[in-house]
């Protein structure tokens, strides 16, 4: 049995160690966002480290999913297949029953190499084997599931064997309760997303002359997430080739091929190119309108800081629930071909009434002090933990 350590009771800093996967950005981004707001909170009070788990101890071929995640990802027939035939309980129990014979041995090598207080999951691939691996080592080690995903949550996000699982919505909840997770067990508090995002707005003006853009015209911002993933080159054409009175900022993310691409094209919009950004808090507070993917980090970060969305692309399964999330509450547009983009942000820059009705409803919709939340229900389970072992 493992020794916890719980600040202040022992000497010790709780080690807590958090399991992610490359696979998409938005695993990396939410466990940093955690430990940001810890050190924030709670300075001096923890440590922390991230694992890769897919990469680190996975077998093959799992261990190369952060480079199989992109090309497939680009495929989302077969991605949506995937996760609709290996979703509900039964289908993920025997998911997990045909892997474990070939995982476990992985998982044992990583409670041996990263020992923790806390083992935190953002990935939901891995949860159920790991409270698995944890019970049959005899470990009394709490481990909690951060559900990075928004409204359409696979059954692996949910293991019955976690201490505690955290969902970002209502309908992440209430799957978990389908999927037999007691409600005691879970916590409805949001998405971490960075600390930037909950400060109070800089002014626009100010923001737009530091990066460059024009005051005088609204700013359509275009983002295909970490990896530039969807339609975003033929989308920023289409509305390039519409002539509307409009600013395009467009973030390519890593996709240097996609920046090149579009650094060759004529434009005759007013455009700004950019790659992989670390200060999308500023580009979100300077924009008037998002044309994005469905991600759920930017979709998050879009509600804080107010800025309406038009979806233009969804990863089938995961993200199908994020559309009619944001479209059901006001928040912004499915327009899933760039003729339809052009159309729907036509007719927002006619009527700004709408947009802004639509910026409200995002207002409504955020979650800004999530990371918070999140770190400080972290540490509450430590405690109750490390409680529970000395009596």
């Amino acid at each position: 049995m493992t020794e916890l350590h719980s600040h202040p009771f022992q000497t010790k800093r709780p080690h807590i160690v958090f399991l992610f996967s490359d696979t998409g950005g938005g695993h990396r981004s939410a466990s940093n966002a955690i430990i940001e707001a810890l050190e924030l909170q709670y300075p001096q009070q923890t440590t922390h480290e991230l694992v890769d788990i897919f990469r680190e101890y996975a077998p093959p071929p799992l261990s190369h999913a952060p480079e199989i995640y992109p090309p497939l990802s680009r495929m989302p027939r077969l991605f949506g297949a995937g996760f609709h035939i290996s979703d509900g309980r039964r289908r993920a129990r025997l998911m997990y029953q045909l892997l474990w014979p070939y995982i476990q041995r992985g998982l044992r090598r990583l409670l041996r190499e990263h020992p923790a207080d806390l083992y935190v999951s953002v990935h939901q691939l891995f949860n159920t084997p790991m409270a698995r691996i944890l019970t049959l080592n005899h470990l009394d080690t709490p481990f909690v599931t951060v559900v990075t995903d928004l409204v359409t949550t696979h059954a692996a996000w949910y293991s019955e064997r976690a201490n505690r699982i955290i969902v970002p919505t209502q309908v992440a909840f209430d799957r978990g309760r389908k999927y037999g997770i007691a409600a005691a067990r879970m916590q409805i508090i949001g998405l971490p997303v960075a600390d930037q995002f909950r400060h109070a707005p800089r002014d626009r003006a100010q923001t737009r002359a530091e990066l460059g853009w024009q005051q005088d015209r609204p700013v359509a911002l275009l983002v295909g997430g970490g990896e530039g993933m969807g339609p975003l080159e033929e989308t920023a054409k289409a509305i390039d080739a519409a002539g509307l009175p409009v600013t395009l900022a467009i973030i390519a993310g890593r996709n240097k091929r996609l920046k090149e691409r579009l650094e060759r094209h004529p434009w005759q919009t007013p455009c700004f190119l950019y790659g992989f950004v670390q200060k999308m808090p500023d580009f979100m507070r300077a924009a008037d309108v998002l044309v994005t993917k469905a991600g759920p980090g930017t979709i998050s970060e879009a509600f804080i800081a107010g800025l309406p969305m038009i979806l233009y692309s969804r990863l089938n399964g995961q993200e199908e629930g994020n559309v009619d999330y944001v479209v059901d509450n006001g928040a912004g547009i499915w327009s899933p071909r760039p003729e339809s983009v052009v159309n729907h942000l036509r007719r927002w820059l006619t009527h700004p009434e709408e947009r802004q009705g639509a910026a409200q409803a995002c207002l409504a919709l955020a979650r800004p002090e999530a990371s918070q939340q999140i770190a400080a229900a972290l540490m509450e389970q430590i405690r109750v933990s490390s409680t529970s072992l000395r009596i």
